[in-house]
């Protein structure tokens, strides 16, 4: 199974420091969802792994949650793509759990829950946890300069093993490419 673990916020829809708290809120950014169905289209599994600490700090509630992902699912719908599953760590960072990124733990659910070895996934995200994410869970870290990752990639040491690009678009050519090959 062709897999790729994308974050949510900065990689698939536009980024706020005041949290997509609704529907009108959640904007995708261009190309985006096309970019989701055409890795579909290529029989890649599309899977999201997002922190949302919005819920415990009460900024929106689950049912608000889920009509952000019913939004992002009519959009993906509409341009024949999809995603497979959403997982989310609705924890804030000071409880130190084992799911929210940059811990692990949601992309080894992940991969246990499909049945997959994350080795040759990539894991798609614009801030330095993402990469320290796919790294812990051993999966590979790709930027992209969109949301943080302008700043990520200026701010941040990255290691050889991380590639860049300016957006999911990009990536998703690389992953479409590298099938080919």
């Amino acid at each position: 199974m062709k897999l790729v673990i994308l974050d949510r916020d900065g990689v698939i829809n536009e980024d706020s420091d005041a949290f997509i708290r609704s529907p009108d809120a959640w904007l995708p950014l261009p190309g985006s969802l096309d970019a989701i169905g055409r890795l579909n289209r290529a029989s890649w599994r599309v899977v999201i792994a997002t922190n949302q600490s919005g819920l415990r700090r009460k900024l929106f509630d689950i049912e608000t949650l889920n009509r952000i992902h019913d939004k992002m699912n009519r959009q993906l719908a509409e341009v024949g793509a999809r995603v497979d599953a959403i997982f989310i760590c609705p924890c804030l960072p000071r409880e130190n759990c084992a799911c929210r990124k940059p811990a692990p733990g949601m992309l080894r659910e992940i991969g246990e829950r499909l049945r997959t070895p994350l080795a040759a996934v990539p894991y798609i995200g614009d801030k330095p946890t993402d990469l320290a994410t796919a790294r812990a869970a051993g999966a590979r870290p790709w930027l992209v300069r969109t949301g943080h990752g302008m700043r990520t990639e200026a701010s941040t040491a990255l290691d050889a093993d991380v590639r860049v690009f300016d957006d999911l678009a990009a990536a998703a050519d690389a992953l479409l490419a590298e099938q080919v090959a």
